[in-house]
């Protein structure tokens, strides 16, 4: 059962609620790292965090890829070429948002 929470709107509240936000992405991340702690990392275990990190990105990126619109599909149109010309991921990552947002100008 989730309770309401009413935050003014108002700087206080904006402030209020980031400090929540960053509170609890930092206790999400510190528990991770404390469970794995307890995790023994032998191959296995490294091939399933490996494998991990890219189905997460698959999964961000498939509803955009499907439901998305034009400058959402050029852009990462974009994002794939520049990283598999690159295989760096900052340039891609930059080309994307450059293609989506010059494509959303036009």
């Amino acid at each position: 059962m989730s309770l309401p929470v009413n935050l003014p709107v108002s700087p206080t509240g904006a402030l209020t609620t980031i400090v929540i936000m960053a509170l609890v992405t930092y206790l999400t991340r510190a528990g991770g790292v404390l469970m794995m702690s307890w995790v023994p990392i032998g191959p296995r275990m490294e091939r399933f965090i490996n494998a991990m990190s890219g189905s997460v990105l698959v999964a961000v990126i498939t509803p955009m890829a499907v439901r998305g619109d034009s400058a959402a599909r050029l852009a990462l149109a974009a994002t794939l070429g520049v990283m598999l010309a690159t295989r760096r991921p900052l340039p891609a990552i930059g080309a994307g948002v450059l293609t989506a947002a010059l494509w959303r100008l036009v």
